[in-house]
């Protein structure tokens, strides 16, 4: 099993999409890496020799992964909103922040509808 940045690998995957289980590499800059290396893509994790495993440990270190990104982009946040941007507003209230839609949608910032509402497209009808 390999370990780089304090993630375990999935054995199975190829190379190029396992490393992409590290937060903050994607499958650009895992490729990258790859290159820079001149490790195949096709190979799986379970067949990397320890060596390779090493020289992807240090060519990741060079980038600014996991704990160290979360960090930066929780501070960044915390900027936005101490300045009082309208950005942080957003992100303080838990709303779109990127100019999405919010009158429908938007579900996934605002989470699950609370009780009482849902918006009904039939109005009673009285009869006199």
């Amino acid at each position: 099993m390999a370990r780089i940045s304090g993630t375990n690998l999935p054995v199975s995957k190829r190379v190029e999409y396992g490393l992409t289980y590290v937060f903050g590499i994607g499958l650009t800059r895992s490729r990258d890496i790859l290159n820079k290396l001149k490790i195949s893509y096709d190979k799986r994790v379970k067949d990397l020799s320890d060596s390779e495993v090493a020289a992807i440990q240090k060519a990741v270190n060079d980038y600014v992964v996991e704990g160290d990104l979360r960090k930066v982009i929780t501070l960044n946040i915390k900027r936005l909103q101490e300045i009082s941007s309208y950005r942080g507003s957003r992100h303080r209230k838990g709303l779109p922040v990127r100019g999405q839609r919010t009158r429908t949608n938007a579900r996934t910032r605002k989470g699950p509808r609370k009780a009482g509402e849902a918006v009904s497209l039939k109005r009673k009808v009285t009869k006199k």
